[in-house]
């Protein structure tokens, strides 16, 4: 079982991610990581989907992808051409004698608390999955009292990107 990342330009229409989802609940496909945004043309939203299943499920979940009628362009975003990242936000317990500790994490992972409390700090953390994995695993040892992910999102590098449609474009 292997993990792919698909990037999927798609038309900006109502229901749209309604049809996605039930593409995979409809046949038993699981979704890890499911993010979504308008691009620079508001006329189009950039899907990021994060699928695992061995090869044969791979491949037909990106068959079924290009059977939708808004679906313009799908791209595998491979580890070595492409760039992802993830947003974490955390909030952890943090009594006095826990801060200084708290920040010093916080600081080797270049993340950044963004809000302090009396009790609480709540860090926010951007990076690839083992680096927040990793993060996670080291506030362990303090209270997590809500967290929230945003899911993977990615674009390829270089020029060579999910490309418009020529009759689409602007």
């Amino acid at each position: 079982m292997r993990k792919q990342i698909l990037s999927v330009l798609v038309e900006n229409t109502p229901g749209l991610l309604s049809h996605v989802s039930g593409l995979f609940s409809r046949r038993g496909y699981n979704i890890d990581s499911f993010s979504a945004g308008v691009t620079s043309d508001p006329r189009f939203t950039r899907l990021t989907i994060v699928a695992s299943g061995d090869e044969r499920i791979l491949e037909q979940i990106e068959k079924q992808l290009r059977k939708l009628e808004d679906v313009l362009h799908i791209k595998r975003l491979e580890e070595e051409d492409s760039v992802c990242r993830e947003l974490i936000l955390v909030k952890v317990s943090a009594t006095d004698r826990d801060r200084q500790a708290i920040m010093t994490v916080v600081d080797i992972f270049r993340a950044k608390i963004i809000d302090v409390a009396c009790d609480s700090v709540i860090v926010e953390l951007t990076g690839n999955q083992s680096k927040l994995d990793a993060f996670l695993e080291l506030v362990k040892g303090y209270e997590i009292l809500e967290l929230a992910r945003t899911g993977l999102t990615g674009l390829s590098r270089g020029k060579e990107d999910v490309q418009f449609p020529a009759d689409l474009q602007k």
